[in-house]
């Protein structure tokens, strides 16, 4: 019990502003042209409410969390990886999940929204399509993710954050292993909602 009010604790620390203090900015603008054997998911925060709440995102393919940033409000992080399936969470009060099927030299875009949760905000992460598939949220045509993609600057990790998740890591994979089995156990409508197609690249 101890253990999880420390990390809520250590979640309230980096939530309370609108931008995060432990990422930073990105030492390079962001890349569109990738080699044949990579692909990349960009995430974006942007929301009219909980815009001083911040999201962890997470690669969880292999099983086992790999950090990929902290989103707070109007940001952006790159995160490149090899072509194929991917599972990607995003971890606020709970934790939830964005599975993807991915192209070579492919660029695909999620947003995390907030929900508002029992201490602080929960997030999704919403695939955006190319077409009106009417389970989506988000269009790349849109004039919302037009204006959300102007509006989010590209950040990194720093060493704060690498720090952070690595004095979180335990209670992170508690959460993935809470989480995950729900998401698995919706119905397929449900997940497909949370399924990035491989068309669906910008």
């Amino acid at each position: 019990m101890f253990k999880k009010l420390l990390f809520v604790c250590s979640l309230v620390v980096f939530v309370s502003g609108c931008k995060s203090t432990l990422m930073q900015p990105s030492s390079s603008p962001l890349e569109t042209n990738l080699a044949s054997n990579e692909t990349q998911m960009i995430f974006m925060r942007s929301a009219f409410t909980g815009q001083a709440i911040q999201a962890s995102v997470f690669d969880v393919t292999s099983g086992t969390p790999e950090f990929i940033g902290i989103l707070s409000n109007e940001t952006k992080i790159a995160h490149r990886v090899t072509p194929g399936e991917r599972m990607f969470m995003v971890v606020g009060e709970s934790a939830d999940f964005l599975k993807a099927h991915m192209q070579e030299g492919k660029t695909y875009y999620s947003i995390a929204s907030p929900r508002m949760g029992f201490w602080k905000a929960r997030f999704s992460l919403h695939p955006i399509r190319n077409s009106g598939a009417a389970d989506a949220k988000f269009f790349y045509d849109s004039e919302q993710f037009k204006e959300i993609d102007q509006e989010t600057s590209l950040v990194e990790i720093s060493e704060a954050a690498k720090k952070w998740a690595q004095d979180n890591a335990s209670n992170i994979i508690e959460k993935m292993n809470k989480y995950l089995p729900a998401w698995e156990g919706k119905e397929e409508s449900k997940r497909k909602e949370a399924t990035v197609n491989k068309e669906d690249h910008i």
